[in-house]
């Protein structure tokens, strides 16, 4: 007697099928049955994939591990080009044997997958510290500086001392060796760990802004110049998170 359709659907829902029952529903003619086959290997050909980016993501965490280096800080910032907010910078330390498939840079996932692995990532970090630059000071030393200023500030309060940094396009005058990669987020799997908690609680703090600065807009563009956000300055004036320095709120000011 052949299996009903939903108790194979059941069957190719889990991770891993013996290939031997793969093989014995390859025989079966029913259009759902092949249907349902052809969609568990799609899943598991992405899967492949992942655990393939997961590799290569690794990759500089294995040679500095093989090297004697333990504590391994990946550090990345969020926020240097907004003309309103904080620039926010994240330092973490994850296991030897973390894993989170489909984890890398920030930017390339969607907001429910970012908050989603933002909360993996801190519950099963060895350490890790978020830190933030406010407008007033990022107004005073400059970006650069700002940028620099919220990464050592994020090393410095990790409650676990770091014994390498990995940093995205940025070197730090710290007494820690370090590698800067560019494109980082997509080549280090702690780097994309870093950037993933910078965007999420720089975002969260830009959402908590339209309740204090309602109209305009901070929810949505995240303190970005975009059309909407001129606009609102235009209408509503600069607010204290506002960057008097940028020339867009200069020319508002």
């Amino acid at each position: 007697m052949k299996q009903s359709i939903q108790h194979i659907r059941q069957l190719l829902e889990q991770p891993e099928v013996e290939q031997e029952q793969l093989d014995r529903l390859a025989g079966d003619e029913r259009k759902g049955v092949q249907t349902l086959l052809k969609q568990y290997r799609k899943r598991q050909e992405q899967r492949q994939q992942l655990l393939a980016m997961h590799e290569r993501m690794n990759e500089y965490e294995r040679q500095l591990r093989s090297q004697g280096y333990h504590a391994l800080a990946g550090i990345d910032e969020v926020g240097r080009g907004p003309l309103a907010g904080p620039v926010v910078a994240a330092a973490v330390i994850l296991p030897p044997d973390f894993r989170l498939l489909g984890l890398t840079d920030s930017k390339k996932l969607s907001k429910q997958k970012r908050e989603a692995f933002s909360e993996i990532i801190k519950r099963e970090a060895i350490a890790y510290s978020i830190e933030m630059v406010h407008a007033a000071e990022i107004d005073r030393i400059n970006i650069y500086q700002a940028t620099k200023t919220a990464m050592q500030t994020a090393i410095s309060t990790l409650h676990k001392e770091p014994d390498y940094l990995l940093l995205d396009a940025m070197s730090l005058q710290l007494d820690i060796p370090q590698t800067s990669l560019i494109k980082g987020d997509e080549k280090s799997i702690t780097i994309a760990a870093s950037s993933v908690i910078a965007k999420v609680a720089r975002d969260t703090y830009m959402a908590e802004l339209e309740t204090k600065y309602p109209g305009y807009g901070f929810s949505h563009h995240a303190g970005y110049g975009t059309k909407e956000h001129l606009e609102a300055i235009d209408r509503l004036g600069v607010t204290p998170e506002h960057r008097r320095s940028f020339r867009p709120v200069q020319e508002r000011a």
